[in-house]
């Protein structure tokens, strides 16, 4: 390797890419492989690789996916699935928060706590779907219990790692200032366990997204889970493929927004910290 190499200096005869070339090209990348792949897919089908019965072409996918839209079929299911996700979450969440946050603050009620809590989270959520079912039937209550025991268990682990993040010098720093209990995890631990409990959510909001389809998918007249099966009985792989492509969708979606809240909220706090104090309102 040359000394112009090592010093960071462009080699003689390499290409310089400019900026919005540079920018562009990273902006396209995450799009090669699904492209990819949906060029695989429709050469398949036109070239008579795959049976349409087993894989539609995207084309009878688009048009069902088109159908289910002008029908209303596609907004009341999709309505339905959210409901139910945006309820579970929201209480797996709240909960995986406080039992998080407890554990995080006690030892004691750590070592009480957590050990039993990582038994029972090996425990997979259909096999508490029979339990479940004989105490609140198969109504909508099944669906939100199972679905926030889903969220609440990488929001607890991820609440309780954020909270353990914090140094001991750090804290005694905060005593020497003489901070109380409650400036201490507001001013110090919570700022640090920020990007983990944010990490929590997102995985939690993933379990209770995948937890939502299979609920779906075992018991449930609406919903797109209930898409799916129903697309499988009828052998409408076309409808099958477009309920999927919905759920990755949406699914994909709401992980940006939680990514951009992070982001936002995350970024936020930085900014007041470099901000003097004698400059804030």
């Amino acid at each position: 390797m040359s000394p112009t190499t090592l010093s960071g200096a462009t080699p003689p005869g390499a290409v310089t890419w400019p900026a919005w070339a540079r920018q562009a090209a990273w902006t396209a990348a995450p799009w090669l492989l699904p492209l990819t792949l949906i060029v695989l897919w429709q050469t398949g089908a036109s070239q008579g690789w795959i049976s349409p019965q087993v894989l539609p072409p995207p084309a009878y996918v688009w048009d069902t996916l088109r159908d289910l839209a002008i029908s209303d079929d596609l907004w009341l299911n999709t309505r339905a699935s959210l409901q139910r996700v945006l309820v579970g979450f929201a209480l797996g969440s709240v909960l995986g928060l406080l039992l998080g946050t407890a554990m995080g603050l006690s030892r004691r009620l750590e070592a009480y706590v957590l050990p039993t809590f990582n038994a029972l989270v090996q425990i997979p959520v259909l096999a508490w779907l029979p339990f479940v079912l004989l105490i609140v039937g198969i109504g909508e209550p099944l669906k939100y219990i199972l679905i926030a025991k889903a969220a609440l268990v990488p929001v607890t682990l991820n609440t309780l790692q954020g909270f353990r993040q914090a140094s001991p010098a750090l804290r005694e720093v905060g005593s020497v200032y003489g901070y109380s209990r409650r400036q201490e995890v507001l001013e110090i631990v919570l700022p640090l366990a920020l990007p983990t409990l944010f990490t929590g959510l997102r995985l939690g909001f993933t379990k209770a997204w995948l937890s939502l389809v299979v609920v779906e998918l075992v018991a449930s007249s609406e919903g797109l889970g209930y898409l799916i099966v129903y697309g499988r009985q009828l052998f409408q792989l076309d409808l099958v493929m477009a309920a999927v492509i919905v759920v990755g969708a949406i699914g994909y979606a709401i992980d940006r927004l939680l990514d951009w809240a992070e982001t936002r909220l995350i970024h936020g706090r930085r900014a007041a910290r470099l901000v003097p104090s004698e400059a804030r309102p």
